[in-house]
């Protein structure tokens, strides 16, 4: 599990991952094998030549007979062996042994001064940037040889390294550029296809990337078509069905109104009235306002729009917006969906809360109500067409049942849900959540 969390999320990072992380290992297990045996070793000869050199020095001096051939053995010393060297008489080393060999090049100088010089010697490289000092115990005083430290490293080591480094960042652009590039497609593809859950279709997407992502863009574009053509023939269908419907309700609607007052002709209006609202619910259900394009909308103004025209009566809605709700949604459907559930709430409550406030990812609106609220388990069964629960709503209180489902129809054309839930008044909540 802690392995899983810190693998990336996005297709990107995984690429990323899978494409520059073996090479990387592999080079950073080179390296460390590479420096570990070869930095290492290379720097133990050039340690052990010097502290031969030193020692065969300390030696030489040991032999000379008098000042002069002491004096020719320094003169060689500094001219055929590069070194700086000098006697210090009457000096001692510190009778602690000076300070600990700390890097690895003075650990190696101080073992090879052991075996070879055998006398008490002190390696100091720290307070000098380009030398390294050895000072040896001689009869009359200290021997002090300054070798400089480039004869004691590889430079083939380094400059072994900064290719690597080199060669790395190179190709991890490279591969960051290539991925950028692949992944991008896909992006647009995600986005597009969000978009058309939205509402929205006319997102431009091109065919580009890899052949695979070629194949789903095209398919993803062909199904598009096919939505919208279905959509547009249906919205031609319905426009004819809707005409023909409303010709005979408009005949039947000029007859009543000739027809003499009385309890007949009422009870026929009342047929009428209710057959008209009947043909409106179920075209609204079954249009679902596709020809509308989304806009930028105003929830707030929207919200109280709605509640403000709510009929007066018993119940009381109250309206809780602290801040602008503004998110690109079609105005009439959303407004038709919010509609509908104040409306809902209104045949059986008396105490309505409306409420809009923003998640990090979404646009949420509550709708509470005190009412008989829904029995949990019937909650997703009410979003069904034409379904009515006797034992939590009135036949008598009007609605076919199409209320709930065109209202959660609206929503999830935009790329939303609507939820039941229990209200902290007692009643139903009805939850809609669009994303942004």
């Amino acid at each position: 599990m802690r392995l899983k969390r810190l693998i990336p999320r996005s297709l990107f990072g995984r690429s990323l991952l899978l494409i520059v992380g073996p090479p990387i290992i592999l080079q950073v297990v080179v390296a460390l094998v590479f420096f570990e045996l070869h930095l290492d070793k290379i720097t133990q000869q050039l340690a052990t030549a010097a502290a031969g050199e030193t020692g065969l020095i300390v030696a030489l001096l040991e032999r000379a007979d008098g000042d002069a051939a002491r004096a020719d053995v320094l003169a060689m010393a500094r001219s055929r062996l590069g070194l700086r060297i000098r006697i210090l008489p009457g000096e001692r080393l510190p009778a602690d042994g000076g300070p600990r060999p700390t890097g690895m090049l003075e650990r190696w100088l101080d073992r090879a001064l052991k075996e070879q010089v055998r006398r008490p010697a002190v390696v100091e490289s720290n307070q000098l940037p380009t030398d390294v000092r050895i000072r040896v115990a001689i009869d009359d005083g200290v021997l002090e040889v300054v070798i400089r430290r480039e004869r004691l490293f590889s430079g083939t080591a380094y400059v072994t390294l900064m290719w690597m480094v080199g060669a790395s960042v190179l190709l991890i652009g490279l591969a960051v550029h290539f991925l950028r590039k692949q992944v991008a497609p896909i992006r647009r593809l995600a986005s597009a296809a969000e978009a058309f859950g939205k509402g929205r279709t006319d997102v431009p997407l091109r065919l580009e990337g890899a052949r695979e992502i070629r194949r789903a863009a095209a398919a993803f574009l062909a199904m598009r078509e096919r939505i919208q053509r279905q959509v547009s023939q249906r919205t031609q269908m319905l426009a004819g069905v809707s005409h023909d419907l409303r010709t005979p309700l408009t005949r039947m609607k000029l007859e009543l109104a000739m027809l003499p007052p009385g309890e007949g002709r009422d009870n026929l209006a009342t047929d009428v009235r209710d057959m008209e609202r009947m043909v409106e619910e179920y075209l609204a259900f079954a249009r679902g306002e596709e020809t509308e394009m989304p806009a930028p909308t105003d929830l707030v103004g929207m919200l109280r729009e709605i509640v403000d025209r709510s009929p007066a009566g018993a119940a009381s809605i109250t309206l809780t917006a602290r801040e602008p709700l503004t998110v690109e949604v079609r105005p009439d459907a959303i407004r038709r969906s919010i509609g509908n559930l104040i409306d809902n709430a209104l045949r059986y409550a008396r105490q309505i809360e409306v409420a809009a406030y923003r998640t990090p990812s979404a646009i949420e609106i509550a709708v509470d109500d005190n009412g008989p609220g829904i029995p949990e388990e019937a909650r997703e069964d009410v979003f069904k067409p034409f379904l009515r629960l006797d034992e939590s709503r009135n036949a008598e209180t009007g609605g076919v049942g199409l209320g709930l489902t065109i209202a959660r129809d609206a929503v999830r054309r935009h790329g939303g849900d609507l939820k039941l839930s229990t209200s902290r008044l007692g009643g139903l909540r009805a939850l809609i959540r669009l994303p942004v």
